[in-house]
């Protein structure tokens, strides 16, 4: 081969611009630039996205933590002040005592009137137990003898088929339907006689079980 065709060959070989224009990469250029663009943009709106989700969430964490408090708060004062309304009556009945000393000071420390104010006064804060907050009292003499509803603490020879209450020391008292008190009483036991006071089963308080 001449020279001259050597050099002309040379002329009419692709540049190494031209071979990588017609390269398939080349080719697929514009649509990879494209394509970056794209996921470009939609990682911009997802990381906008996320930073919403974000400030959402921190905004619902601190509502939670405001209504946590606050329900703390309410709870603390509905137990502290669950008794507000007892107590206010109460107050009323201490007025009530305060008034019957007075009197009873006003002429000349009378006994008698003293005596009637208190009685009054404990008619009152009865009726106001019973019809206000549901607080009953129970009688237990003459009734058998149930341990959900009495305490022994003496105990005597009885002329019964079952353990029956002889006395009651101390009245036992219902809240609605339970028991807030057990009835401090005596216990008359059915043939026990000598059994030791204070034991409805005839065992001796502190003894061995």
């Amino acid at each position: 081969m001449s020279k001259h065709q050597q050099a002309r060959g040379d002329a009419d070989a692709p540049s190494e611009k031209e071979r990588e224009e017609r390269s398939p990469a080349a080719a697929d250029a514009p649509a990879l630039e494209a394509r970056i663009k794209e996921l470009e943009g939609a990682n911009a709106a997802l990381q906008e996205e996320l930073s919403s989700l974000k400030d959402q969430y921190l905004r619902k964490l601190a509502d939670y933590e405001n209504f946590r408090k606050r329900m703390f708060r309410e709870k603390d004062d509905a137990v502290q002040f669950a008794n507000s309304s007892l107590i206010v009556d109460l107050i009323g009945v201490i007025d009530d005592f305060d008034r019957a000393a007075a009197s009873a000071d006003a002429h000349g420390h009378d006994y008698a009137a003293l005596h009637d104010g208190v009685r009054m006064i404990h008619t009152r804060l009865i009726g106001l137990l019973e019809g206000k907050y549901g607080l009953k009292r129970f009688d237990s003499a003459g009734q058998v003898f149930d341990p959900n509803l009495h305490e022994a603490i003496a105990s005597e020879p009885g002329d019964f088929e079952e353990p029956t209450v002889a006395e009651e020391f101390l009245a036992g008292y219902r809240l609605h339907d339970r028991v807030v008190r057990c009835a401090k009483v005596k216990v008359a036991m059915p043939g026990s006689p000598g059994a030791p006071a204070g034991d409805p089963d005839g065992k001796a308080s502190g003894g061995e079980r």
